[in-house]
Parts: structure tokens; sequence; C-alpha cells
């Protein structure tokens, strides 16, 4: 962790792990017949990955399955922990270094209805070129492909 760290610039971090009370968030890169899942928000234009934050009390792999299961309506998925991130930004949480859990998913299966902030799900094999988050998710994907996860 002795990577200079520039507080005016976003910036995302990859950990092998952390302490565990230091993740606040699960974010699930999934496929779904060898393509990936999006989500698009009810309230925005953009696409993004699923995930969320944790709540109290909540194990971090149980804060996956779950957001996983909110934002696309998967019911039958393996889903496997990657590594940790972790972001720096000026304008989120006071600069501080947050963290989050980063997992895959294999989804084999979804509920015909959302019941959620969610939209819809977009199954693709093409990057979206409007992310809503779009300095930290497209490193998301680029790390599980460097990691050889999963194919581009």
């Amino acid at each position: 962790m002795d990577i200079e760290r520039n507080k005016d610039k976003m910036a995302v971090y990859f950990y092998e792990e952390v302490d565990d009370a230091l993740l606040r968030f699960a974010v699930i890169i999934a496929k779904t017949e060898g393509k990936y899942v999006f989500c698009k928000h009810k309230l925005r234009h953009t696409l993004e990955v699923p995930g969320g934050h944790r709540e109290p009390g909540e194990a971090i792999m149980d804060t996956a399955r779950r957001e996983l299961y909110e934002e696309t309506g998967a019911v039958d998925f393996d889903i496997w922990p990657v590594c940790v991130y972790s972001v720096i930004a000026k304008d989120n949480f006071d600069g501080q270094e947050s963290f989050g859990m980063l997992y895959f998913a294999e989804i084999r299966s979804f509920e015909q209805e959302l019941h959620s902030e969610i939209e819809k799900i977009v199954v693709t094999d093409e990057m979206p070129t409007d992310w809503t988050y779009p300095d930290i998710q497209p490193k998301l994907m680029e790390e599980v492909w460097r990691r050889g996860i999963c194919r581009k």
C-alpha cells in the first residue's frame, strides 16, 4: 500500500484483502450465456454493473448475492470474490479511501420481473459507452480481464 495518492484526482486501487470492517460495497461483474449483464437504473440513462452498499451486520458475500438478485433478478448463479478495490475521490467520503469487494458471477437464470430501482437489465457482449461511474467501473472490468477471470 505504498502507492503515492493524489486526492485531487479520482483513483481506483486493487488489493488482495483488507480488514472486513472496511468493506462498504459489493460490486459484481456478471455474465450469462457468455454475455455481460449491465443494469439501467430508473432515474439514470447510463449503464452500470450490479452492486451496492453493505447493510449493517451483513457479510460482504451476502451483500453481493443480495445486490445481484435485487438489481438483475438473478436466481440461479455462481458467484466468487475477485479482489478488494478502493476508490479515492475528492467528492466521495471527504476524499478518504473507501473499500469494496469485487465479485464475478455466472448467472444461469433470472426472475421474469425486477423488484428494485433498476428499470431493466442489458445483456450484451459490448461494453457500455455511457457508464454511470465512468472513472470506476471500466477499471473494475479491466481488473477482472487482467486476472483472467473472463475474456473481453
